[in-house]
């Protein structure tokens, strides 16, 4: 019987990541950023960032040959289910929003972290103010757009660190 502890080691080089690893990990982290806000923090007014958004908008932006526009669907339908939003409402901005990205991409030659960013402040605050526009006219109490604006600010301000923090991930996602 051969001891499991003196097999000869696998070299690595060569050696590809699992199909699992590779195209889960950003679906992953994007439904563990939408669960993130439905933790029980208690504030006087909206100040969570939406981490799905965030996610996902970092993913697409970092790795733009990742996923197609159609992602938007059922990782909006999640975000919608784990956050309460109106259901479709995540689903359209998110696809909406890949739309664009899609679009504005064709049209650029090469971007920059400071077009990426820009892209991002547009895609955050269009998202966040169409899930105002779809909780006010599905019944959802008086959320006016001044109480979201430092939501919509320390979003835009966080995105930075949320596209380090995927490109950290996205070294582990790729590494045999």
């Amino acid at each position: 019987m051969i001891d499991p502890h003196l097999q000869p080691a696998v070299p690595r080089l060569g050696r590809q990541p699992s199909r699992w690893r590779l195209a889960g990990t950003p679906v992953v982290t994007v439904m563990l950023g939408s669960v993130v806000t439905a933790l029980p923090l208690i504030a006087q007014s909206p100040v969570m960032p939406p981490f799905g958004l965030l996610l996902l908008l970092s993913w697409r932006l970092l790795r733009p040959e990742l996923w197609r526009a159609w992602i938007g669907l059922p990782l909006g339908l999640f975000d919608d289910m784990a956050s309460g939003q109106p259901i479709g409402s995540a689903m359209f901005l998110w696809t909406v929003t890949l739309v664009g990205i899609d679009a504005v991409e064709h049209r650029m030659v090469w971007r920059s972290y400071r077009q990426d960013w820009l892209i991002a402040a547009a895609a955050i605050i269009f998202c966040i103010a169409g899930g105002v526009f779809f909780a006010r006219i599905t019944g959802g109490g008086g959320i006016t757009l001044q109480l979201v604006a430092p939501q919509m600010l320390w979003t835009v301000l966080l995105f930075p660190f949320v596209v380090r923090q995927c490109a950290r991930i996205d070294r582990w996602r790729v590494m045999a």
